[in-house]
């Protein structure tokens, strides 16, 4: 029994090592299902920043494209108002040479070689134009007469704008290169008597100031002749070289200014040049005028703020996510902890940044509403001040017309003539009803729309306003001539604002000739395409063509207006479909013209 037992002691033992065997896996188990999970976490995190790359290079390139399409549109919105306000400029002083070498003051000058005026009458003559300069050359190339004082006495003989206009017998342009490297832009035209030449008028065109407006808005602007030389430029440096040759004056750059501009330009379209270093669009139009091109360069600076701010954001968004990420999937390593406590810390730094720029956005915008709300506080007050002004405008003249018959029915009521007294008072009835229709149509003044057209005789409208006015007309002694139609002229429109205009262009035409020691006044009625109505004075005509029919612009003394009633005339017509002109008689004087269309009979226009 004794030797058994060692057998069993050494049996019993053998129970643990198979419990050993059990236990054993299960550290490898917790170690393979921490490796799946990190296996996870990797593969997660790697389809992240795959989305995030996917995402952020998708974004990049739709809003590329957007926004340098954007600035594309507005640089050759630019570049058409370029050329187009420089086109204007040579176009506006192409005429005056023609003008000015018809004068017979200058031709009598370079005639008789008596030059003492001349100075004077060109600087006039400039005060009008606005041109540069303007100089009168004799047959020799000497300046005899300038705006510029200066330039008296020098030769031109051999300057291009002399040469060429002795040898044509037209209007001609040259472009000259001075000493100081900018080039100057004439016209000149020959004055002659007959076939002898006499002297030659030159008109120096001011075209630097295009430049330097475009200096202060565009980031470069230069215009090529027909050889493809630079002549107008924002830059100096590049007048007279080709736009290769101007562009090629840069100084070589580096590998750091590469490299910089490799990463600045990553984002962006291929660009069209280098311009100054950074990369630029290139735009380019034909002005109409001798070959001359026009080229534009924009920088992609404002594409790429705009992109990276959205890319910056997405970038942050993304790299939010990706932190919490780590955070919860290494919350248990102190180390990792403490540096995502940083990162948290910053971007609780950048998100108060943000919320105080939220804040400043949402002051700045309640203020922009309280601005609103005051402009449009102003805008209803300057209506209501306009329509209170166009009102007294309107109703002055009925009031002068009621005083006048008032006057006269005293007296033919001193001399018992009452028959003639109750005439006068229908007629200030007439008025006072006019004055009521007057007051009703304040809302045509405030608005348009909101009256009935009915079929209205130009004739007979024409014949009430001058009735109105007669009382003026004979104070004023003024000779009236009228030529009418022997039929009817009817237009759709409302009799009351027909007379409205017809008064006012008469009132203006007897204002006119107040200076005049006999006034005249001649009223034309014609129908065809169009109803026409003609006013016609002998006065000192129109000044300024560009604000005649502005609100509130008038010149006349201070109380004989407010400038309210060619504004007022002409928005009655253009609502009725026609048009109110005016220009300047060749006799002197203002001529205002009114064009309706013209009401036909049925069957005329069945017909």
């Amino acid at each position: 029994m004794d030797e058994n037992r060692p057998s069993d002691d050494r049996a019993a033992p053998s129970a643990d090592p198979a419990e050993a065997l059990v236990d054993a896996p299960r550290p490898r188990r917790r170690r393979s299902s921490a490796d799946r999970r990190r296996r996870r976490t990797r593969i997660g995190v790697g389809i992240l920043l795959l989305v995030a790359a996917v995402t952020v290079w998708t974004t990049n390139q739709l809003l590329t494209d957007r926004f340098t399409e954007t600035t594309r549109n507005r640089a050759e919105l630019r570049l058409a108002l370029y050329s187009g306000n420089l086109l204007s400029e040579l176009r506006r002083n192409a005429i005056v040479p023609q003008l000015l070498a018809r004068d017979p003051t200058l031709i009598g000058a370079l005639n008789s070689g008596d030059f003492s005026q001349s100075t004077q009458r060109l600087i006039s003559f400039d005060e009008e134009i606005g041109a540069a300069s303007l100089m009168l050359l004799d047959r020799d190339g000497r300046t005899v007469a300038a705006t510029d004082r200066n330039r008296l006495g020098s030769i031109h003989r051999l300057d291009p704008f002399f040469v060429d206009a002795t040898r044509s017998n037209t209007t001609v342009f040259s472009v000259t290169r001075r000493d100081s490297g900018a080039y100057g832009f004439a016209y000149s035209r020959r004055i002659e008597n007959g076939t002898e030449l006499l002297g030659v008028l030159v008109v120096e065109v001011d075209l630097q100031k295009f430049a330097r407006a475009w200096a202060g808005i565009s980031d470069a602007v230069l215009v090529t002749d027909s050889t493809g030389a630079i002549i107008l430029a924002t830059e100096p440096r590049w007048l007279g070289l080709s736009e290769q040759e101007a562009i090629a004056r840069e100084a070589p750059i580096n590998a750091i200014e590469r490299a910089i501009r490799a990463t600045a330009d990553w984002g962006a379209l291929p660009p069209d040049a280098y311009l100054f270093g950074e990369a630029v669009m290139r735009l380019q139009t034909r002005i109409p005028f001798q070959g001359w091109r026009m080229t534009s360069f924009t920088s992609y600076a404002s594409v790429r703020e705009k992109v990276n701010g959205v890319l910056a954001l997405e970038i942050m968004g993304f790299a939010i996510l990706l932190a919490l990420v780590f955070y919860f999937t290494n919350r248990k390593t102190a180390l990792r902890m403490a540096l995502f406590q940083r990162e948290s810390a910053e971007l609780r730094e950048l998100n108060a940044r943000l919320q105080r720029e939220i804040a400043e956005r949402m002051r700045v915008q309640e203020t922009l509403a309280v601005t609103e709300q005051s402009l449009a506080q102003s805008s209803k007050l300057a209506a209501l001040g306009e329509m209170a002004a166009a009102v007294s405008h309107e109703l002055n003249q009925p009031l002068a017309a009621m005083k006048t018959y008032l006057a006269g029915a005293r007296l033919l009521i001193r001399r018992n003539r009452h028959e003639e007294a109750l005439a006068s008072f229908g007629r200030i009835d007439g008025l006072i009803e006019r004055m009521g229709a007057i007051t009703r149509q304040l809302k045509t003044y405030a608005r348009k729309g909101g009256s009935t057209l009915m079929p209205v005789n130009l004739g007979d409208a024409l014949s009430s306003s001058l009735s109105m006015m007669e009382p003026q007309l004979r104070t004023r002694h003024v000779r009236l001539t009228q030529i009418l139609p022997t039929e009817p002229v009817f237009v759709m429109g409302d009799q009351i604002q027909i007379e409205q205009v017809i008064i006012n262009l008469l009132r203006n035409a007897i204002d006119a000739t107040k200076s005049v020691a006999n006034p005249e006044l001649d009223v034309i009625l014609a129908a065809g395409e169009t109803a026409s109505l003609t006013v016609r004075d002998n006065g000192y005509g129109v000044e300024d063509f560009d604000k005649l029919f502005e609100p509130f612009y008038t010149t006349k003394q201070p109380g004989d207006g407010v400038g309210l009633g060619l504004a007022i005339s002409s928005g009655i017509v253009n609502d009725l479909g026609g048009r109110l002109t005016a220009r300047n008689g060749e006799a002197g004087g203002a001529v205002f013209e009114m064009r309706l269309p013209i009401l036909r009979r049925r069957s005329e226009a069945a017909e």
